[in-house]
């Protein structure tokens, strides 16, 4: 009865290791992000095994020392006691999972032919369970775990299901890594396909666009400005529903004919809104964007803004003694929802110096606060910054904004001429 009874515990065991892995398995292949899957792959075979401590090092590309360690497990007293101490390269025991790739056990390291001790203040180790990790049939690193909470050795069977952990991990750090690159390259082609800016003489200008932390990948958020022949200056924010190829495309496609619309014209911007809705419903499939069209034009006693939003959050106006000031008025509905819907334009004065800060909602938008909280806090952040550069200005906005950074962002500002300086008394 002792034997059957000590067959059911260690299947028992072996059911709940079993279990254990998938959930772990799971787990891994849930994040995207590299750092944060090499942190899991970690503390998930240090809990699958009862492991104290767990690192994983990452492999140079020559493959022959470590470029990177990834340590669990440690206090915050260990921590403090390794402070200026660098992390292992792949000397001793370490080195020997590096130069001999097949799982390693071992039960006194200091004891073990290839141990050149530990650095001063290292915790006391004893045990050690070594795994390579393999991506794509190289060896990408090697996931090192010691002592077990319960006092034991490591074993056959913390060898095996480390192991099957080790060939989960590779899948996921590949995951993670081709994410990365998608990432990347996403961004670069959303910012190819924004504007830089024209020379806007007399005026100063500056943008800023920030992808999403999640989801990766190109987004709808444009912008555009230039100075057109009357010497008026026109700034255009939009953001396009959507966060995919489909959505970049269509807010290419809406920048690009909203720039053709706006050469030599002295269209009001509701008009222009109105003739850009109506162009792109006759060619082209566009998804619901909204926008605002702001036109700056000269006035005897400075500037006056212009402006007509499609659906889209008001401009935000600096003045030059810091006053930050939303021009709330009543908006036009979206593009691509009914053209023959009218847009109203509205005007405000604008004295020399002055900023107009044109953003996309993903600057704002946090679903644990209010939209109004969001812009409260963005109008502080504006005014705190108001004397800046326009470039150290969107910086500082995209920098330190409300937002829970959910969706891409983008920022345009642009300045009206400071007021000449007087001449010398004569």
């Amino acid at each position: 009865m002792e034997g059957v009874a000590a067959q059911l515990r260690a299947l028992a065991r072996a059911k709940n290791r079993l279990q254990g892995l998938l959930a772990a398995v799971l787990a891994i292949g849930g994040d995207l992000d590299l750092p944060a899957v090499l942190h899991r792959i970690v503390t998930t075979a240090m809990d699958l095994v009862g492991a104290r401590y767990g690192a994983l090092g990452v492999l140079a590309p020559s493959g022959d020392h470590l470029e990177r360690f990834i340590t669990a497990g440690l206090t915050a007293e260990e921590r403090a006691a390794l402070t200026g101490v660098d992390f292992p390269h792949g000397r001793g025991v370490l080195g020997q999972l590096i130069h001999h790739p097949e799982p390693l056990r071992v039960d006194d390291i200091p004891s073990h032919p290839a141990s050149v001790g530990f650095p001063p203040g290292h915790p006391p180790m004893r045990t050690l369970l070594g795994v390579a990790v393999t991506v794509r049939g190289e060896i990408y690193g090697d996931l090192y775990l010691s002592e077990r909470e319960d006092g034991r050795l490591f074993d056959e069977e913390d060898e095996e299901i480390v192991r099957a952990l080790a060939g989960a991990a590779g899948i996921a750090i590949e995951n993670a890594r081709l994410y990365g690159y998608l990432r990347d390259s996403a961004e670069q082609f959303q910012r190819l396909l924004l504007p830089t800016l024209p020379d806007l003489t007399p005026f100063s200008g500056a943008a800023v666009y920030r992808t999403a932390a999640e989801p990766a990948g190109v987004g709808g958020d444009w912008y555009d400005a230039a100075v057109l022949p009357d010497r008026a200056c026109v700034a255009v924010i939009g953001d396009v529903v959507g966060h995919d190829l489909n959505a970049a495309a269509a807010m290419a496609q809406a920048r690009n004919m909203l720039r053709a619309l706006l050469f030599d014209r002295k269209s009001p911007p509701s008009a222009v809104l109105t003739q850009l809705d109506h162009t792109v419903r006759a060619i082209t499939d566009l998804p619901v964007t909204t926008a605002c069209l702001a036109r700056i034009e000269p006035a005897a006693d400075g500037w006056t803004l212009h402006w007509s939003t499609a659906g889209h959050l008001p401009p935000l106006v600096l003045t030059p003694d810091g006053h930050a000031r939303y021009l709330h008025a009543e908006p036009g509905i979206p593009l691509g929802v009914d053209p023959d819907i009218h847009r109203p334009d509205h005007s405000h004065p604008l004295p020399a110096g002055s900023t107009v800060v044109l953003f996309t909602d993903g600057l704002v938008e946090d679903p644990g606060c209010s939209i109004d909280e969001g812009l409260d806090t963005l109008a502080a952040l504006a005014a705190a910054h108001a004397a800046d550069p326009l470039d150290a200005l969107v910086r500082a906005l995209a920098d330190h904004h409300p937002s829970d950074g959910h969706d891409d962002m983008a920022i345009l500002a642009i300045r009206t001429p400071a007021p000449p300086r007087p001449g010398p008394l004569a």
